[in-house]
């Protein structure tokens, strides 16, 4: 088959590779739609994998194929999306069904090869079937929409609440389409970028519901949209010990603080903060990848189920669309900033 290869750091070949063989609980996938994660970037050209040569890629859809030994034969032929993190299943989180939290756990694209392929071997515990009406584009984005859904659940806004969102990447877009989706009105959104305020518009945030931060006060903004009191909830997604503060600092008294964005650098949290979360009885919480169980009520299946009923638009936010020869194109152009990029999507024939 043919597959994108991480060999080294910042040496990504397409190249032509063995097909995966699958083990007695694995399915063989055939990937029709793949998207590139930004934590795809650093992997490729600073980082490098758990373990190389590699074939990244974990946000993907696709079709199943052939079904190992004890596998369901059910699944042959399938349409399906699939959950990247393959937990232990022996230790404390995974007893308690919260795999999202395993302490031993494998995950593809990262740690064993993944989507950026014409298949992949996935384990039959790790497929979500889809209807015929959601395309292999959107359960493509299965994954970071889930990773939303999960940090929304970690706080339960209520339609009432004054909510803001600070950081308007992947994961902070879908929590917007989400909160709006659940009949959250009165959302304080923040962002950088202008093909950012063009996307969160086209959602149907109001423009006085925008701060450009780059070109408003920020802090003065919030205090004039909330008369002072801070917001109810507040999800941080962007990782940085300014806007971590600046949720502390702006969240209402009882309020909720749901820290989403992955750390830039170490975190100070200094003492007029900490008098924040004191005095105002604040609850902050982390919020971590997303669950899947294998149930109806876990994130996947609930973000599929929004799918499904066409009460959310995952689609629009897909910017550029290759074939798989092509990825590299999407890896420059999200290296090197090159384009006003929000999701880039690589895989066969269809992104």
């Amino acid at each position: 088959m043919k597959a994108w290869v991480l060999e080294d750091v910042g040496d990504i070949q397409y190249k032509e590779a063995a097909k995966p063989h699958i083990s007695e609980n694995e399915v063989l996938v055939a990937v029709k739609a793949a998207g590139i994660c930004g934590s795809d970037i650093p992997r490729i050209y600073q980082t490098g994998a758990h373990q190389m040569p590699l074939i990244p890629g974990h946000e993907f859809s696709g079709q199943v194929v052939q079904t190992g030994e004890n596998a369901d034969v059910k699944w042959q032929n399938k349409r399906v999306g699939i959950f990247p993190l393959i937990p232990c299943r022996n230790c404390i989180a995974c007893q308690k069904g919260q795999y999202e939290l395993c302490r031993n756990y494998s995950y593809l694209g990262s740690r064993r090869d993944g989507g950026f392929a014409e298949y992949v071997a996935v384990p039959e515990r790790n497929l979500i079937e889809l209807s015929e009406n959601v395309s292999y584009e959107e359960a493509a984005m299965l994954e970071p929409m889930s990773v939303a859904c999960h940090a929304l659940r970690r706080v339960k806004a209520s339609s009432s609440d004054t909510v803001a969102v600070c950081g308007l990447g992947t994961i902070g877009m879908f929590i917007v389409m989400l909160l709006l989706e659940r009949n959250v009105k009165n959302l304080l959104v923040i962002g950088n970028k202008e093909f950012q305020k063009e996307k969160i518009l086209k959602l149907g945030i109001k423009e006085e519901q925008y701060c450009d931060s780059k070109c408003e006060n920020t802090e003065a903004w919030l205090d004039k949209k909330t008369g002072g009191i801070g917001a109810d909830v507040f999800f941080e997604c962007v990782g940085k010990n300014e806007t971590c503060l600046l949720a502390i600092n702006h969240a209402a008294p009882g309020g909720k603080v749901c820290l989403v964005g992955n750390p830039y650098s170490d975190m100070l949290l200094d003492k007029q903060a900490y008098w924040k979360i004191l005095r105002n009885q604040l609850t902050v919480t982390g919020t971590w990848n997303s669950s899947f169980t294998g149930e109806v009520t876990d994130d996947w299946h609930m973000v599929v189920h929004l799918l499904k009923e066409k009460k959310i638009d995952p689609a629009q936010f897909i910017s550029h669309r290759y074939r798989l020869e092509e990825l590299d194109r999407g890896f420059e152009i999200m290296r090197d900033k090159s384009c006003l990029l929000y999701t880039s999507d690589a895989a066969d024939d269809l992104i």
